[in-house]
């Protein structure tokens, strides 16, 4: 066992050296910069002002704004994505006969990067979109990307054309588990296709929803890439998003100890959020 015991530490050992070196030091240095006033010179010890970048945060309109912004496109991307991959799973996963082509086609656009993603988006939006507009006379589909409205939903429909596919086969995986004999009784004892989605397929699919629902919200709170591409954060930064208002103040500005700040706080609101949806969709599960 000691043998056992010292091989299983000696394995792990790389791991846990990587873990420490890469997450929990940053981590930790993250947050003795954010009470101070370092500006990303190495050279110079910054000097500690306490809360006073915390403080600062509650008069900074363009943090605010990001974080409701970011808060409204995680609750629709969430929704939606979990919706449509569901809704993919169940025509995957029925009798169909090109059901395996279809699973690769729904599962690669996940494949592509986020930058090269967002470029491909706006060119849809803004000259396809606007090519369309122009031939039917609709100013609806034009100037997408210059409208807080639009640039909004524009973010939602990239995100779900990328993750939809990839929440699809963590859905397709207890789907393909529930017991075709309940199905099947189910049907014979006059049941139709909703009563036993209802009644069998939801309650026995119900983990998957709250791993899918951790990944999507957890996913879509951290989304940076994308919003970079697709907006950069404009018409005014009103769809700039936390993770690119961290990096602008942190690069740009040359604030570091205000972005450390911000990066804190969001950390917490990410964090317990995730908490509350995990803990909420297993109390679900016990009760199905």
């Amino acid at each position: 066992m000691k043998t056992k015991s010292f091989a299983f530490w000696l394995l792990l050992l790389p791991v846990l050296v990587a873990l420490l070196m890469v997450i929990i030091v940053p981590f930790l240095y993250g947050i003795y910069y954010s009470f101070t006033n370092w500006n990303g010179d190495t050279s110079q010890v910054p000097d500690f002002v306490g809360f006073d970048n915390y403080i600062n945060l509650l008069s900074d309109d363009t943090f605010k704004n990001a974080l409701w912004f970011t808060f409204k496109y995680s609750i629709a991307a969430v929704f939606i994505i979990n919706i449509i991959g569901l809704g993919l799973a169940l025509l995957v996963t029925s009798r169909i006969k090109s059901r395996n082509f279809l699973r690769t086609i729904f599962f690669m656009p996940n494949l592509i990067g986020g930058l090269i993603l967002g470029f491909i988006w706006q060119f849809i939006f803004t000259k396809v979109f606007a090519s369309i507009g122009e031939a039917i006379g609709s100013e609806w589909l034009q100037g997408w990307l210059s409208d807080t409205t639009t640039g909004f939903w524009g973010m939602v429909i990239l995100s779900t054309w990328q993750m939809a596919g990839y929440i699809m086969i963590i859905y397709i995986a207890y789907l393909e588990n529930v017991p075709a004999d309940l199905l099947e009784a189910a049907e014979i004892d006059g049941a139709n296709a909703w009563q036993r989605f209802k009644n069998i397929t939801f309650p026995l699919v119900a983990p998957a929803f709250t791993v899918s629902m951790f990944l999507t919200l957890s996913g879509a709170f951290k989304i940076y890439d994308q919003n970079l591409s697709l907006t950069n954060g404009g018409p005014g930064n009103s769809t700039k998003m936390v993770a690119m208002d961290i990096v602008d103040t942190a690069f740009k500005m040359n604030l570091m100890g205000s972005a450390q700040a911000k990066a804190v706080i969001f950390f917490l609101i990410v964090t317990a959020i995730s908490l509350i949806q995990v803990y909420y969709n297993k109390k679900r599960e016990v009760e199905m």
